[in-house]
């Protein structure tokens, strides 16, 4: 191509862009102030599965004016060999110019692109995002991170912070995991893991997290207990009753240690198993034709109603009147014979699945003339 050919092609490409800035207001903006503002957040953790990374997306630019919209978010690694003292100054951000390669990393590996629309396997709950390292990670070894994220115009921030991780082998997943249910609580124990993932024994001390959820494809990130649990059990004070959960466990080698792989879900049902109060106060009132019957209220909070029994024998054989619990602390007995004694109880019943009833209250008798 001759100079005067290729001047032409250059004005070509520049005078669109002149153009442009000429009918802009304001005075314009460097690009690399529009670029998305670093992340500043990210951290990192040996898990079973590899190394666990979280981080917050940024919403402001460098200029510190508002994002748009966000498209991506990239992981990028890199191996420390050994020996080697890990570098102090930060991660830099190539390009490969107007018609070059997509931006990089000097000196890492990109192992994840992650497109915020649809981030699996990562995690995205508002701007948090998770996402494990799972690709050619080795025991022993060290790791370097950092993360950018990338807008709708293809623009990337400066690297993140950088972390810098071992991957000591974690524990394997407790096993013979068991939950038992009770009354607003769940009883959970497992036996302790023997060995690590590469095989040898533990040299610390072993804990664990405990993790709920209430649909059994849920993942979740953070456990119910406040603190890692020393011994292999848990009871779990928090559960609610007629609400079905599912229980993982992960060993921990030493608090903040690495972490096991999560072990298989466990359900449980907690289940309200207490009663109600005994009724009181029943007395029983002859009525033309009839028995009336009242008794003092019971002021349990999840109360029911009442069942109302019967019995021609004192003290057995009651046989019940209310086919389903009335709210009323009254009940007329019209069902009667001239000449007969009567034997009446009565029971409160909760509102529970389980329809917990109390306790029969005293027993009062009626004799018909």
């Amino acid at each position: 191509m001759s100079g005067r050919a290729r001047a032409a092609l250059i004005l070509g490409l520049l005078l669109p862009l002149a153009l442009a800035a000429c009918g802009r207001r304001g005075p314009p903006v460097a690009p690399e102030r529009r670029l998305p503002a670093a992340i500043q957040d990210l951290s990192a953790a040996v898990v079973g599965e590899g190394v666990r990374l979280q981080w917050t997306l940024p919403r402001i630019r460098v200029d510190r004016g508002p994002i748009q919209e966000l498209r991506r978010t990239e992981v990028y690694r890199r191996l420390e060999q050994d020996g080697e003292e890990t570098p102090r100054r930060p991660a830099i951000l190539t390009f490969g110019g107007l018609f070059g390669p997509p931006g990089a990393v000097a000196g890492f590996d990109r192992v994840a692109n992650i497109r915020l629309a649809e981030p699996a396997p990562a995690e995205v709950t508002g701007n948090q995002v998770t996402y494990t390292d799972t690709q050619g990670l080795g025991f022993g070894e060290r790791y370097t991170y950092v993360v950018l994220a990338i807008d709708a115009q293809g623009r990337p921030s400066p690297p993140s912070n950088r972390v810098t991780i071992d991957r000591d082998a974690p524990p394997r997943p407790p096993a013979a995991v068991t939950a038992l249910a009770g009354d607003s609580e769940v009883r959970l124990s497992w036996r302790v893991p023997e060995t690590l993932e590469d095989g040898s024994r533990p040299r610390g001390r072993i804990f664990y997290n405990v993790f709920r959820t209430t649909s059994p494809e849920a993942r979740p990130t953070s456990p119910v207990n406040p603190e890692p649990i020393p011994t292999p059990s848990y009871v779990d004070l928090t559960a609610q009753n007629d609400t079905t959960y599912y229980y993982s466990i992960r060993a921990l080698l030493g608090v903040g240690g690495p972490t096991s792989r999560p072990t298989e879900v466990v359900a449980a049902t907690p289940e309200d198993r207490t009663p109600p109060a005994q009724p009181r106060g029943l007395v029983a009132v002859l009525a033309p034709g009839a028995v009336r019957l009242a008794w003092e209220a019971v002021t349990d909070s999840d109360l029911g109603g009442y069942r109302v029994y019967r019995s021609t024998t004192a003290g057995r054989g009651y046989q019940p009147l209310t086919p389903a619990p009335q709210s009323a602390t009254t009940y007329v007995d019209t069902d009667v014979r001239p000449g007969q004694t009567y034997y009446y109880v009565v029971t409160a019943v909760d509102r529970s699945r389980r329809a917990n009833e109390s306790i029969p209250s005293p027993e009062t008798a009626v004799t018909l003339p």
